[in-house]
Order: C-alpha cells, then sequence, then structure tokens
C-alpha cells in the first residue's frame, strides 16, 4: 500500500466529484447538452455513471482501511462504521434543510450522501465480517434479491414504472410522501430504500476490485485481468437489460452490472497511465477533488443553495450571475460553461485545503 495507488485512486475520485458538481449546477437546466443529462427513465448517458463511480471509489478506499483494523475488536470496528455511517447520513439530512427555515417534517430523508452513509456502512460491515469469497456471493445475491422484489412486489403491470415500482410503494409507506424526492412532479426518491440493496453492491465490488489493484495492479498481467473482468461486467449488464432494463433511477442490477464494468475499464485506464507510463497530466487537477470530495462535494451543494436562496433585485443570486456574467455565449454553451466555473470555484476550495494540508475526513 503506498501512495502511488492513493494517487490513482484519487484522480479516479476526483473525476467523479469534478464531473458530479459540473451536472449538477448548469447555469440553466433546460439548456444542458445530452450527455450531462440523466436518461430520462430506460437507458444511459454518461452523466448516469457519476454516482455509482463515487460508490465504487468508496469500496476502493475501504480495501486500503479495512486492514488497519484486523487488530481491533469487533466492538471497536463496528462502532467506528456505525458513527462515520451516521455522521454522514446527518450532514446529508441537514445539507436538505439547510438553511434550516422550513419544517424539519417536510425535509427529505433520503439523498446521496445519505445513500453514500447507508453504503458504507453496509458494505463494510460484510466486508470486514465476511470472507472474500462470501463477499462476492453477498454481492450476487443482492442484485438477484432486488430483480426479484421489483417484479413481484411492485403494482401488477406496472413494476418498472414510475408510480408503481416498489421501491416508490415501500417508501411511500415507510417515509411519507413528504419526506421524498419530489423533483420528478410526484413522490418518487431515486435513492430510496428499496434501491439501496443493488447500490451496495457498487461498494463492494469496488472493495474486491481496490484489494486485487494493490496487489497487481502494476502490472500488464493484473490490468489484463481487470480491464476482461470490466468488459465481462459490461456485457452482463446489456445481457441482464433484456429482461431486466438499465436504469438509473432503479438502480437496477444491470444498471450495476454496466457502471462497476465501466469503472473497471477506467481505473484500469487511469492506473495505466499513471503508475506504468508516469502520464501525470491534469493527475494533480483531479488530486485536489479527490482528497477532500466529501466536504467539496457539500460545499458545492449549501453554494448552489446560497445562491438560490438569496436575491439580487428580483431574481435569485444564482440568476442575476448567469444572466450577467454567461448571456454572451450560445444558450447551451453558456449553461455548461456557467457549470464549468462553478465547479472551479469549489476546486479552488480543494486547491486550498490541500495546499494547508487540510484534509476533512468525514
Amino acid at each position: 500500500m503506498n501512495n502511488q495507488r492513493f494517487l490513482s485512486l484519487d484522480v479516479f475520485r476526483g473525476m467523479t466529484i469534478c464531473l458530479m458538481i459540473i451536472v449538477n449546477t448548469p447555469g440553466d437546466g433546460s439548456m444542458t447538452f445530452a450527455p450531462f443529462n440523466h436518461a430520462a427513465w430506460n437507458g444511459f448517458t454518461p452523466t448516469d455513471l457519476v454516482f455509482p463511480s463515487f460508490l465504487f471509489a468508496v469500496g476502493n478506499a475501504m480495501s486500503f482501511v479495512l486492514p488497519k483494523w484486523e487488530k481491533l475488536s469487533n466492538a471497536t470496528v463496528l462502532l467506528k462504521i456505525l458513527k462515520r455511517t451516521a455522521l454522514i447520513f446527518l450532514l446529508g439530512y441537514l445539507m436538505y434543510w439547510f438553511p434550516f427555515t422550513g419544517p424539519i417534517g417536510e425535509t427529505r430523508i433520503l439523498g446521496v450522501l445519505q445513500r453514500i452513509a447507508l453504503c458504507y456502512g453496509f458494505a463494510s460491515i460484510i466486508a470486514h465480517f465476511m470472507h472474500e469469497r462470501v463477499v462476492m456471493i453477498v454481492s450476487a445475491i443482492l442484485l438477484l434479491l432486488y430483480w426479484y422484489l421489483c417484479m413481484h412486489f411492485g403494482i401488477p403491470g406496472q413494476e418498472l414504472t414510475l408510480n408503481g415500482n416498489a421501491g416508490v410503494l415501500l417508501d411511500k409507506m415507510i417515509l411519507g410522501e413528504s419526506h421524498m424526492y419530489l423533483g420528478d412532479g410526484v413522490a418518487f426518491d431515486p435513492e430510496g430504500l428499496l434501491s439501496t440493496l443493488p447500490s451496495i453492491v457498487n461498494v463492494l465490488i469496488g472493495f474486491r476490485v481496490g484489494k486485487f489493484i494493490q496487489e497487481k495492479g502494476k502490472t500488464y498481467e493484473g490490468l489484463t485481468l481487470l480491464m476482461m473482468w470490466g468488459a465481462g461486467f459490461i456485457f452482463l449488464g446489456f445481457m441482464w437489460n433484456y429482461q431486466f432494463p438499465i436504469n438509473k433511477k432503479l438502480w437496477t442490477s444491470s444498471f450495476v452490472m454496466l457502471t462497476v464494468g465501466l469503472d473497471m475499464v477506467i481505473l484500469g485506464t487511469i492506473i495505466y497511465r499513471i503508475e506504468m507510463h508516469r502520464q501525470l497530466q491534469f493527475s494533480s487537477f483531479f488530486e485536489v477533488f479527490g482528497k477532500n470530495p466529501l466536504v467539496i462535494y457539500l460545499f458545492s451543494e449549501i453554494l448552489a443553495i446560497i445562491l438560490h436562496i438569496t436575491k439580487v433585485g428580483d431574481q435569485s443570486t444564482f440568476s442575476w450571475v448567469f444572466n450577467k456574467g454567461f448571456s454572451y455565449f450560445a444558450p447551451y454553451w453558456a449553461s455548461l460553461i456557467f457549470a464549468f466555473c462553478f465547479m472551479l470555484v469549489c476546486w479552488l476550495l480543494g486547491y486550498i485545503l490541500d495546499k494547508y494540508k487540510i484534509y476533512i475526513r468525514v
């Protein structure tokens, strides 16, 4: 376990945060290039890869951390996992409640950070307390179980629709519509309770890949195997798509197969360039994001909220900045350039933290 392997992981993780900020903060959401939008329902765009890639990176990082805990008691390890899970979940919940003026009874309970927290918690427990082979068996069981639940517990004939899937029915029953995401015009949470099951697998496979690259990541044989496994998972994802469509909002099992396969190929490419050929162009830029990923993501979300709720005249600060500073470009380019500049502001925070060696581990 050495710094160079951490560099590859930081670059991979930094790329996901960078793209996550860009796709989350377009200047005008109605004027966004297609690759920077999520698929409307079934299907796949590059944007759909961002969140599962971060979960995959969480698993990679776990493969470096969990061996350090082997000499600790099970109770101590479990407490560490639960504390970190609770902290990340709480930060996500408070972010949705921010600026703490609305009724807490209508605050969304689940979300991006909350899913990261739950996936980290369950995956860490599984990876620490179970043998590696058992971890892979559990991963397969979770994907098959989720497929079964989706196909048998939704509204008959509407099992894979926005309003009839098993996940939305469970969320309405347990969370209530006022605590769910309403951005699609109806109560539906893309980070819901049931779809957390397959998303745990993104972390578990990331964990296994992390261990693999520590053992063979600097050899051509190891990278060849990683690329071949990646291609195999992509193939399985597309084959499963015929029975269980690739769908990010439902986080279908085929979506998991496709995304972990792509992540293996991308991570393998980064390792090939950085570790084996020392091609470090742009690596330092993404490394800044990768060293403080959750803090920078949280900052980006809170900054966007502040810009939306504060006003300059009769419009939000967000709209004022966009209209005054970016209206000279063509509409689609203006929206993208604004998002890129917003990302650079967030990068600046990461750069300052990195310059002073401040690494906030949430």
